[in-house]
């Protein structure tokens, strides 16, 4: 059964880089044609997408956090990793790792969600 997780620090501080592992089992991330998201939900902002890493390596973000978003990926561990820089308390959420098979905007698996708070 195809499984992911978030893991990474529960706090961070601002000014700071934010960086979690989304860690895929009984899947491959190079699998034709998978899209691999990071999205994020906070009470003041909703639901966000953050950006996506593709099955080839591509990758693409949200205007809003392009300057500040990087996603990359271990294709032997099958991992994804998000690095968010400069953080402010705005960046407060609970952080996702999803997967669309078809690159069409519909996540068919999530994970647990992963809670990050940003604070001094």
């Amino acid at each position: 059964q195809v499984q992911l997780r978030e893991s990474g620090p529960g706090l961070v501080k601002p000014s700071q880089t934010l960086s979690l592992t989304c860690t895929v089992s009984g899947a491959s991330i190079t699998t034709n044609f998978l899209y691999w998201s990071w999205i994020r939900q906070s009470p003041g902002k909703g639901i966000q997408w953050i950006g996506y890493i593709t099955y080839s390596g591509s990758t693409d973000y949200s205007p809003s956090l392009k300057s500040r978003a990087s996603i990359s990926r271990d294709t032997s561990k099958d991992q994804l990793t998000l690095q968010l820089t400069s953080v402010t308390p705005e960046d407060t959420a609970i952080y996702y790792c999803a997967r669309d098979p078809t690159g069409g905007w519909a996540w068919d698996l999530w994970g647990q969600g992963t809670q990050v708070t940003v604070s001094s």
